[in-house]
């Protein structure tokens, strides 16, 4: 068994958009454990898999994405990264990512918001995938989310994620305010940036009854901080360095 799981943050976009087909493919490829992937509603409240408000980088449309139907949507291009020449690929949709990848890799599904029938949509479209929720964990910035949709959902995993810290915050607060709203949210566990996690701070919201997940995890000084303090799961940008790294900690 792994140490810990490795999750794709967007795919594993090179050449490529994040939040895209052929990103999540490539972190399949790769040996990721899971894929991250960012949930916005359309203007006619479709759940399209896409990261910014704004269309207007690296698409071929401008504008907030809630002022779209799908169907306005559907033909809009990606364009690619990183090349000469890159290649366009469509939004696609939660259902069509879950179709396409569903018993294949994990899923890592954030609820953008902030409109509060979010919840209500997305775990319309998660109910029809029962057989996948032991790989799914949904998170979301915003507690009232999360707990609507541990509401619809029953037994489906819920994370609360805690922003970055502010310049006056010590761990303390930090740790405080990931209890809290934790519970607020009915959450499973919360996941932390890894300059929030100390061992007195993994010990004390485990002791809550929460998991520590991490996000975030970019570089040779997290990765080694988040494997010492025993996290089992978390984001990561650079999958390829995550995996070689796991690959020496085995050792």
């Amino acid at each position: 068994m792994a140490p810990f799981e490795i999750v794709a943050h967007r795919g594993a976009p090179e050449g490529v958009s994040g939040n895209t087909i052929p990103a999540f493919q490539r972190a399949l490829d790769l040996g990721a454990d899971g894929i991250e992937l960012d949930v916005r509603l359309t203007k006619d409240r479709v759940p399209v898999v896409f990261h910014n408000f704004y269309l207007d980088e690296g698409t071929t449309v401008s504008g907030p994405i809630f002022e779209y139907t799908f169907d306005e949507l559907r033909n809009v291009e990606v364009l690619g990264k990183g090349r000469d020449s890159p290649t366009p690929h469509r939004i696609p949709t939660l259902q069509e990512v879950l179709e396409a990848f569903g018993g294949r890799i994990g899923f890592e599904i954030e609820i953008k918001g902030p409109e509060a029938e979010s919840s209500e949509i997305v775990g319309s479209v998660l109910l029809g995938f029962r057989r996948l929720w032991e790989t799914i964990e949904v998170t979301s910035y915003e507690p009232m989310l999360l707990a609507n949709i541990g509401q619809r959902c029953p037994g489906l995993a819920t994370d609360l994620l805690l922003p970055l810290s502010e310049d006056w915050m010590g761990l303390d607060v930090v740790t405080y305010l990931a209890i809290h709203r934790a519970g607020l949210a009915g959450a499973r566990g919360v996941h932390l940036h890894p300059t929030q996690l100390s061992p007195e701070v993994v010990a004390t919201i485990h002791s809550s009854g929460l998991e520590v997940h991490a996000w975030d995890v970019n570089d040779e000084e997290s990765l080694s901080r988040v494997a010492e303090l025993g996290i089992p799961r978390f984001d990561t940008d650079e999958v390829q360095l995550a995996l070689e790294f796991r690959t020496r900690w085995r050792r």
